[in-house]
Order: structure tokens, then sequence, then C-alpha cells
């Protein structure tokens, strides 16, 4: 597949050239969108919805329970459909326990702690959710100390266990672009739950759908999951999926595109379209990858795509006050990443 045909399929997957009619569709389109920075998350729905999506209409996607945000996979949280996230996690959830449980000894969390931990929280989450803080303080008074980490590991492990999810935003006041969302009891917030047959093989499906093409490594790396346990979900999904270049995976149906292949998008930081991928350099100049991250503090940077390639950096903060973006290369349109840019600070609002 040559690079431009990749590209434009890649863009046309990720409901970028094909945007999606509301925030709902988008993410079930994409299944699970990295959101460790909340805003980033809403913004990448925000990014593939079609005309001005607002981050009020996020929110309210998260307050009537189509969607929760949860570490869905590598240890890292997620906005995902609510209905997909304890199929999902039947997938993922022993994988992540793996990775944390050294972490998890270090930190004195065991079995008997989380039971403790649940049966202190369990009563807040079923009764509105409760903020991390206030979580925070129901276990101190307890008797189980959260401070160094442990506090924040044990919210992972219940969410990863399907015990919590975040829900609802915590409102901070008219106007506010909240950055916070209360923990939910997962049996009691999310009233439907979707049950593939095969759940390997529908995360495989799934990816390949809203990133494809892709690689048998690229869902590796997305998915958390070994390599062996990857080519499984390959092969059970075979029929499901087509194979476009060798070892590349493209969906049987690709969304209508609506938009031109050179519009230029403004992506937020741990966007989908860059992290998702073992090799990034396929939307990414080698020499940029640095510019961009995950530098050593574990950042990833948000982008200016043009053309489907990489060509400069931005921050939420100052697009929403009208800064520009840093572009890399003098060619990059100014005009268009002006007006990416400019899309954004209409869903914030400002």
């Amino acid at each position: 597949m040559d690079p431009r045909g990749l590209l434009a399929a890649r863009l046309r997957s990720h409901r970028l050239t094909a945007p999606a009619a509301t925030v709902v569709d988008t993410a079930r389109h994409m299944l699970a969108v990295q959101s460790q920075d909340l805003l980033a998350g809403r913004w990448a729905l925000g990014a593939r919805t079609k005309g001005s999506p607002t981050v009020d209409a996020v929110d309210a996607a998260f307050e009537s329970g189509q969607l929760v945000r949860a570490w869905t996979q590598r240890g890292t949280l997620h906005i995902i459909p609510a209905r997909d996230l304890a199929w999902v996690l039947s997938v993922t959830a022993a994988r992540q326990q793996q990775q944390a449980a050294g972490r998890h000894r270090a930190l004195g969390i065991d079995d008997a702690v989380l039971d403790v931990a649940w049966r202190v929280v369990g009563p807040s989450a079923r009764d509105g959710g409760c903020t991390r803080a206030e979580a925070f303080a129901l276990w101190r008074a307890a008797g189980i100390e959260p401070g160094g980490q442990r506090g924040i590991h044990l919210l992972f492990a219940l969410c990863v266990a399907g015990l919590l999810c975040q829900g609802p935003i915590q409102r901070t006041g008219p106007g506010v672009v909240s950055r916070e969302q209360r923990f939910v009891a997962a049996d009691g917030w999310i009233s439907e739950s979707a049950r593939p047959d095969d759940p390997l093989a529908e995360l495989f499906v799934r990816y390949i759908d809203g990133h494809g093409p892709a690689s048998v490594r690229d869902f590796a790396w997305w998915s958390g999951l070994t390599l062996g346990a990857a080519r499984q979900a390959a092969e059970r999904a075979d029929d499901r999926v087509r194979e476009v270049d060798e070892g590349l995976f493209a969906a049987r149906q690709a969304p209508r595109r609506s938009l031109d292949d050179t519009t230029a998008f403004a992506l937020p930081s741990f966007d989908e379209y860059y992290i998702s991928y073992a090799d990034r350099t396929r939307v990414c100049d080698p020499d940029l990858l640095d510019a961009v991250g995950p530098g050593k503090n574990g950042m990833v940077r948000p982008t200016i795509v043009e053309s489907g390639r990489i060509v400069g950096v931005w921050s939420h903060a100052d697009a929403a006050r009208g800064a520009p973006a840093e572009l890399f290369d003098s060619s990059a349109d100014d005009a268009a990443a002006a007006s990416a840019l400019t899309r954004f600070a209409r869903f914030v609002g400002d």
C-alpha cells in the first residue's frame, strides 16, 4: 500500500475525513479513545464529529451514562461507550493486573485491602458517585492510607476489576471546563452491556475499524496484549477484516468520506491518530518524533495534521486564547492550521 493511500485510509477510518453524526457515534466507532487528559479525550471525540460539537455535548453523554472513562488497556485511561466496558475488560484486565502486580505489592495493595477499599467506597459510588479526593478521604478515615500513589492505584485496581468507572462530570461552576469526573459503581451506572460471541476477535475488529490499515503489532501495542494474543485475535477475526497489504488490515467497509484528504486537523494530546500504533513514522517524520513525544515526562503534545502527516504542535490552553500553532515546516498552511484551532476554541466555548 503506497504511503499516500495508507494515510487517506487512516484519516477515513479515524473519522477525521468521515466525521460521525454525534460524539456518541464517534465513540462507538473508535471504541476506546485515550484520555488520561480528560479535555484531550473529549476533544478527540469532538474533532471526529460533524458540525461544531461542544464539550457540553460530550459531558452530556457522560451524564446520561452513554460514555464512561476507565483504565481499559495498557494501564491507561480511555473514554469508551459504557455498553462496551465489561467485555473489553474481559480481554484486557488480566494483562493490566499482571503488569501492575509488582507496583501493587510495593504499595501494600492485595485482595484483602481491595475488599475493604471497595466496601468503604461502594456506598458512595452507588449514591451519585465520589470524586478522587472524596474516595481518598473515605479510605483515610477507614485506616487505608491513600498517599504515595496508593490511592490512585486502588482506584485503578477497582476499575480494572469492573467495580468502578468514571461517569458524570464534576461541575465546578457554569462555563467551566471541568477536569474531573465522579467515580461510580459500574453495575449500577451502566444500564446495558454488549456481549460479543468472541471478545478477543471483537477487540481486533473494532481496533481495525477505527484505526486501520494497521498491523497485528500495532494492535498489540494499542491493546496492551502480548504479541501472541494479538496474533490469535487476528486469526479469529480473519473473516471480518481484509488484508490490504502484507500484514496490514483494514475494515470490510469504511465510513463514507465527506472531507478532503488534505484537510488540516488540530488533534489533542495523546490522540489515537498518532499514539495508537507501534510504528508512528507513517504519520510523523522520524526527526520530529521527539518534538511530539512521548517525552521524558511521558507527555504527548497536541498536533496539527495536514494531508495525513503531522506538521506542527499546539497547546490546549494557548489555542483557547487564540494563540497560533508551532508549525515545523514553512510550507505548512498557516490558515488551515488556524481554522482547525478555531474549531477547538469553539468546542471549549472560548
